[in-house]
């Protein structure tokens, strides 16, 4: 971490005087100098938020300015962090769910971070750009339809931008193979598979007093995701987490960029995983074990593209399973599967035999690891977390569009409502809107193969 606190501060120095051009100028965007400090609050202070926090202090070019929580042993560890990192005192909010609109109003804030549970994802997200300050939310970004359009009408409306904070779209093997795809050694791109695959029970259920498992409470008598998170179990029959699998897909797929998702149809199976866990560690006497869950356990979802590409998403997150997003990229000329680690390219590979994955990605790996591999390594998440965070910070210096704005965080997290709708019809297909209004067919793509965000 000491190095890279060094690399960010060379690197902060090195580029700025960089040109940055926007890869998308709306007609309401701003037009600024580029800021060489930037000042961010963070709405939501507990473990995620925590972990931005920790790495945006390592930064030169950052100033965490304020913090806002319910929580105030959450407010108290992060104000001893920045203290420890001899950084200045920030601002404290912790006047209730609604002091995050003071810290809005605040000057010293350029831009904010959101870290909140799910529910409070979209209205802060609108606020911020309201009052507008460049904004980075945590997936998903919207709960329903409504939230996805209010996301887009409002940065629209404001000329404010937002950005999804999906920091999968920066993971190692996914950007290898983004660069792949961009150098057509796929061929014509046909189809798609991905989701998440993630035995959560222990994060949906503790004991009140750690922050994952030795327990099966939730609401009020947990703590952490727990408390709200499992929520969604019980009250949605939904794909409630698309965009970890999704997201990298649909960048690969130029979604909202020269594409975009036509309909989906979705099918849930029966729901038994979460009363199991009850249980098996609380017994069948356990106030839970009379809870009855409406989420499916095994949730699968199949879209379409305006320019003929298929995509599968699997939800699979409340069974015992190893962890795996089922990425599979497939086009006329071959695919990549990464359970099993495997490339097969016609011509390349021997008939009928996979490669090894590594040699693949290793021969096609991203700039951006190669520049900044080394000192991403501690961010959290095997590195994506630094490059999420880079994106973010240096679109927000410069006031333009991010890698991954307001359309995409409204198509993406369309997939919740939509699969909720789809379920409940008996696998009845659900129209996409088209939350670019018809500007996704002239949109260029994002420049993904460079090495700086």
């Amino acid at each position: 971490m000491t190095s890279r606190r060094q690399f960010i501060r060379n690197t902060a120095i090195a580029g700025a005087g960089m040109s940055i051009v926007p890869h998308w100028v709306s007609a309401t965007q701003k037009s600024n100098n580029k800021l060489e400090e930037l000042k961010v609050g963070l709405i939501g202070v507990g473990l995620r938020g925590t972990n931005h926090l920790q790495n945006l202090i390592l930064r030169n070019d950052v100033r965490v300015t304020a913090l806002c929580d319910i929580d105030a042993e959450r407010i108290a560890l992060c104000r001893n962090l920045i203290k420890e990192a001899g950084k200045s005192a920030p601002l404290i909010f912790e006047g209730g769910p609604y002091d995050y609109l003071n810290l809005l109003n605040s000057k010293e804030v350029d831009a904010v971070i959101i870290a909140t549970p799910w529910l409070w994802h979209t209205r802060m997200t609108v606020d911020a750009m309201k009052a507008g300050k460049y904004a980075g939310v945590e997936v998903s970004a919207a709960n329903t339809l409504e939230e996805c359009w209010d996301l887009v009408n409002t940065h629209e409306a404001t000329g404010t931008h937002m950005m999804i904070l999906e920091n999968v779209n920066y993971r190692r093997d996914v950007l290898a193979v983004l660069n792949m795809v961009k150098q057509e050694v796929f061929g014509e791109l046909v189809h798609f598979r991905c989701g998440y695959q993630h035995d959560l029970r222990h994060v949906k259920f503790n004991n009140g007093k750690q922050p994952y498992g030795g327990g099966v409470e939730f609401g009020e008598k947990a703590i952490s995701e727990a408390r709200w998170r499992t929520l969604h179990s019980v009250k949605r029959n939904a794909d409630v987490y698309p965009t970890h699998g999704l997201g990298p897909v649909a960048v690969m797929a130029d979604i909202n960029r020269g594409n975009r998702f036509l309909s989906l149809t979705s099918h849930a199976s029966k729901a038994i995983g979460l009363h199991n866990y009850i249980v098996k560690n609380g017994g069948e006497d356990h106030p839970n074990a009379d809870v009855e869950f409406k989420q499916g356990d095994v949730i699968t979802t199949t879209i379409d593209t305006a320019r003929g590409e298929t995509i599968i998403i699997t939800h699979d997150c409340n069974l015992p399973r190893p962890y795996s997003l089922g990425f599979r990229v497939q086009g006329a000329n071959g695919l990549w599967e990464v359970d099993g680690n495997r490339i097969y390219i016609e011509g390349k590979s021997e008939p009928h035999q996979w490669d090894d994955a590594n040699d693949w990605l290793a021969r096609y790996d991203h700039p951006l690891w190669k520049k900044y591999g080394e000192y991403a390594a501690g961010a959290g998440h095997g590195g994506m977390d630094f490059f999420v965070l880079h994106a973010f910070v240096e679109s927000a210096k410069a006031n333009i569009a991010p890698p991954l704005d307001a359309y995409d965080a409204a198509a993406w997290s369309a997939v919740t409502p939509l699969s909720e709708a789809s379920i409940h019809q008996k696998g009845e297909p659900q129209k996409f809107p088209d939350f670019t209004r018809g500007l996704w067919i002239k949109r260029e793509p994002y420049s993904w193969i460079k090495d700086t965000y």
